[in-house]
């Protein structure tokens, strides 16, 4: 019984050593959404959820040698080239998340983005996040509106990540050189970061080639006939 008992657990030991580790590409179209902000306050939310987390800064030219790791998750605050595509490594990520914010202009940069990296990567899924939204209401509806455009008109499943408020802490917390999750943890912000993080440990990992994903439940979609939609 014994050895039975030592060879499940040594199984179970190189079954666990063999899962990969997650990456995530974090991808702004936009100077406006603030995109480094966002990585540091998704991994400062990780890291209290017990998490070892890498963040890679592309756009500071950090060695991207190694961004994946059996135990490990991975941000990238990756950069895109002028044809849009992302870099060698952003490219291998699990998951592309790009962050927008709940106005006309954002959106419509973000759907023109996404576009851009469907078709440098043919990717199936991308995961959307609105930043800076004014409340739950009109993330919601900015979500839901993607949601809906992109199986329309990409044949893409661009899946609610979920928003973070606009919250004047997040400034305050940038002049004390700290996250705003680490500063301030009972503010708006803080408690969306710490959400998002939350739902990202359950997201699933990238299918197999060929394999579409269905649209994420959970946010109704609405019928709108503009291509960019989530701007009324």
């Amino acid at each position: 019984m014994r050895k039975v008992v030592g060879d499940q657990a040594d199984g179970l030991r190189r079954l666990m050593s063999s899962s990969p580790g997650r990456v995530v590409a974090l991808v702004g179209c936009e100077p406006a959404v603030c995109i480094a902000d966002v990585a540091s306050n998704l991994r400062a939310a990780l890291v209290l959820q017990g998490r070892e987390v890498h963040l890679l800064d592309e756009h500071q030219e950090v060695n991207q040698a190694r961004c994946r790791s059996h135990e490990h998750l991975t941000l990238i605050n990756a950069v895109l080239n002028g044809d849009g595509a992302l870099s060698a490594a952003a490219a291998k990520a699990d998951d592309v998340l790009v962050v927008l914010q709940a106005n006309a202009a954002s959106i419509m940069q973000a759907y023109a983005c996404i576009k851009r990296l469907h078709y440098a990567h043919a990717l199936q899924r991308v995961r959307v996040m609105v930043n800076q939204a004014a409340d739950a209401i009109a993330a919601k509806r900015v979500l839901a509106n993607l949601a809906d455009t992109g199986s329309r008109y990409l044949a893409v499943a661009l899946e609610p990540a979920g928003w973070v408020r606009a919250d004047p802490l997040v400034i305050q917390a940038q002049r004390l050189n700290l996250t705003v999750v680490e500063a301030f943890q009972s503010s708006p912000a803080a408690s969306d970061f710490r959400q998002l993080a939350a739902d990202l440990l359950h997201w699933p990992h990238k299918p197999s080639a060929g394999r579409s994903l269905p649209l994420q439940p959970g946010i109704a979609t609405r019928q709108e006939a503009h291509p960019v939609a989530g701007m009324h």
